[in-house]
């Protein structure tokens, strides 16, 4: 267990101005409270000041060293293992898969201020990952992040989630949540979405199962229209706002490699819906859609997206991504296209991006990642797949979205 160390003596040398710097800096890094995997049991993935005092008496040739141990997370520890002795089920570690839409199309305005809309929805293999905590509170869940810019407090989705459980069953249960995130915001992956899905899967289970999947999709339209989608089993034709979702089987194969590419700037939602003229959407019937991409795969005529108008006249640069994609592709990708109102392009059939994206300074901060299609199995949650359950760095091809 991390602690910190005080070597204490009848004389005291204080360290280096860097030194202490240095410790102050490893102070203030970022504490996990979880082992991955599962683990039942903490992670204290912390360094804490380390301060040593040495004496030495002038005519005793060695030194005497007393050592003092205090460790400021003890109290955190104690609570939960009081936690531990009282639940069958105390930790658990899940992960929350993003997702693309293949196609989508926008088909009306309706008089409730949101749009109808057509998409085949497909959970894909990059994801963040959720560690709860039964918590001795009985008034506020806690959340921490490895980012910054995540809201923390009922603002985020996954908070929402939770108190929307606790509504809908009674439950009396409060949870410590540490979200490690790799899934872009502002991106149209879904990645909020499929942590509020994921953190209502997961009161579940901590309180025995009392809601029914069904019931949880429906409870999940009241946080957002993506959100139901995730309790499919991971391939789903959406329609309404996107929380009517029809459970398929995957339409092409779950190997097929993908790569995302999404600049920092995001696309506000509300703005490219502001800018969308539904007299200029696309008109092809996307069951038509659906019934192409069953029997000849994927391709580049069926990856409409009726929000690629309006997105890049929001944000012009990732027009001009697109088309460079496509002009440097060479037949690399089966298609190319942007997931949900943006802003990240997608291009199916390789993992690689183009070699621009490396050589022009211009998109040196893009986000990259490669992915593949996923899906889950019957009452059980999505897993992660082991080739990205690590890390990846930038020579690895994947950069960071902090």
């Amino acid at each position: 267990m991390a602690s910190s160390h005080f070597l204490c003596s009848h004389h005291v040398f204080l360290p280096s101005y860097n030194s202490f710097k240095k410790s102050q800096s490893q102070s203030q890094s970022h504490i996990s409270l979880f082992k991955p995997n599962g683990s039942s049991s903490f992670h204290l993935n912390s360094q804490f000041k380390r301060v040593r005092a040495m004496a030495s008496e002038s005519n005793t040739p060695t030194r005497r060293q007393v050592e003092v141990v205090y460790n400021p997370e003890e109290r955190i520890n104690k609570l939960a293992d009081e936690v531990d002795k009282e639940a069958p089920l105390s930790r658990l570690t899940l992960f929350s898969p993003c997702k693309v839409n293949v196609f989508l199309r926008i088909t009306n305005k309706r008089e409730d201020g949101f749009h109808d809309l057509a998409s085949l929805f497909h959970v894909i293999s990059l994801g963040d990952i959720l560690k709860f905590s039964l918590s001795p509170s009985k008034t506020k869940d806690s959340l921490s992040t490895n980012v910054s810019g995540v809201p923390l407090d009922d603002r985020n989705l996954i908070i929402k989630a939770l108190n929307l459980y606790r509504k809908k069953t009674g439950s009396e249960k409060f949870f410590w949540i540490h979200l490690d995130k790799k899934v872009p915001t502002g991106a149209g992956l879904g990645g909020g979405s499929s942590n509020a899905a994921t953190a209502l899967w997961a009161a579940n289970q901590f309180n025995g199962c009392l809601a029914t999947e069904k019931e949880l999709q429906e409870w999940s339209s009241e946080i957002g229209s993506d959100v139901p989608f995730f309790f499919s089993q991971g391939a789903a034709y959406c329609t309404g706002r996107g929380e009517v979702v029809q459970n398929i089987l995957p339409p092409v194969p779950l190997d097929i490699p993908m790569v995302l590419i999404k600049p920092q700037q995001a696309c506000s939602t509300a703005e490219v819906y502001k800018h969308l003229r539904l007299d200029q959407t696309s008109k092809v019937d996307p069951l038509t859609l659906l019934e192409k991409i069953s029997t000849n795969g994927i391709s580049q005529d069926v990856c409409i997206n009726d929000l690629e108008p309006p997105a890049f006249e929001v944000l012009p640069s990732l027009r001009r991504l697109k088309q460079r994609v496509n002009a440097a592709s060479r037949g690399q990708y089966d298609a190319v296209f942007m997931s949900g109102s943006g802003s990240t392009i997608v291009g199916i059939g390789s993992p690689d991006p183009p070699q621009f994206v490396y050589d022009d300074e211009e998109y040196h901060d893009v986000f990259l990642s490669e992915a593949n299609f996923l899906t889950r199995e019957v009452n059980q949650w999505y897993r992660e797949p082991a080739s990205t359950s690590s890390s990846t760095s930038p020579a690895n091809f994947s950069r960071s979205i902090e």
